[in-house]
């Protein structure tokens, strides 16, 4: 959709005019940018090659009463969302994520396999859907094997591929069977959290998945540490969760050094012996 198509398009959908773009800081999977509409309002333009997914992704996580920017207006490769102000972290920032957290992954439709139903990307990483023996076995430590840990073997280093070879048979007795599938952001590092004026904490830019919560807690607790009173907030964890966390934090350390390269090599390492490979 070129410019001036994708400008009518907008103006239908918003009933406005766009009178001004301001480029953001955006992943690499779009384009991020501010609209300045004519009626006053500011919205928020994504586009790219997956960008109705994402959409599709913060739909979903609306529906099960997560913060996230409504979306306005979509298509298969660009939509647009509120745009949110921002305001430093607080105590009560945090206190507000890990109640909307616990909820967000205690909403589990019984009817939901494990994984999502389109393949989605961390820039050039696919993350896959449920592979078919997953989705036939339903158990959460196949999918956390085959959609996951060993979906592309061939992308690592052979020694490291090896290791992650031999630790996913003993993932069933490592991982729960079935944990349920509750709703889980998918990419839930600080800088897809939202701060604003009014306290609330939302999320953004979702690579949504349903399984396990301590997937997105793995992920938030991998380069830095939830502010005060996060963990309160969401609540007390399952027995073994120490156990389980480096299993988790595996995968997004598997995707940054795929990504960006050996500086993330040691990291993988010490998370293969954390558990036990």
């Amino acid at each position: 959709m070129d410019d001036t198509t994708l400008d009518q398009a907008l103006t239908r959908a918003l009933g406005a005019q766009v009178q001004a773009r301001t480029p953001l800081h955006g992943g690499d999977l779009s384009d991020v940018t501010r609209l300045d509409l004519s009626d006053g309002r500011r919205v928020v333009l994504k586009t790219g090659p997956v960008a109705g997914v994402e959409a599709r992704m913060l739909d979903a996580l609306q529906a099960a009463g997560a913060p996230v920017p409504q979306v306005l207006w979509a298509t298969d490769t660009a939509f647009v969302m509120t745009y949110l102000p921002t305001a430093p972290a607080t105590p009560t920032h945090w206190q507000a994520l890990g109640h909307a957290l616990r909820a967000l992954h205690d909403h589990r439709p019984e009817d939901a396999p494990y994984g999502w139903p389109e393949d989605y990307a961390f820039g050039a990483v696919t993350i896959p859907a449920a592979p078919i023996s997953a989705r036939r076995e339903g158990t959460w430590p196949d999918f956390w094997a085959e959609a996951r840990l060993a979906a592309d073997l061939s992308a690592l280093p052979a020694d490291i591929a090896r290791r992650i070879e031999a630790l996913c048979p003993r993932l069933p007795d490592m991982l729960p069977r079935d944990p349920g599938p509750g709703l889980l952001h998918g990419d839930l590092w600080q800088g897809n959290l939202h701060f604003g004026p009014d306290g609330a904490a939302h999320l953004i830019d979702p690579a949504c998945c349903h399984g396990d919560g301590e997937v997105d807690l793995a992920m938030l607790h991998l380069f830095g540490q939830p502010g005060p009173g996060f963990n309160a907030a969401y609540g007390p964890l399952a027995p073994g969760w120490q156990t389980r966390r480096p299993l988790y934090q595996l995968w997004p350390a598997l995707v940054h050094l795929r990504l960006f390269g050996s500086g993330y090599r040691g990291l993988v390492e010490r998370l293969l012996t954390a558990s036990g490979a």
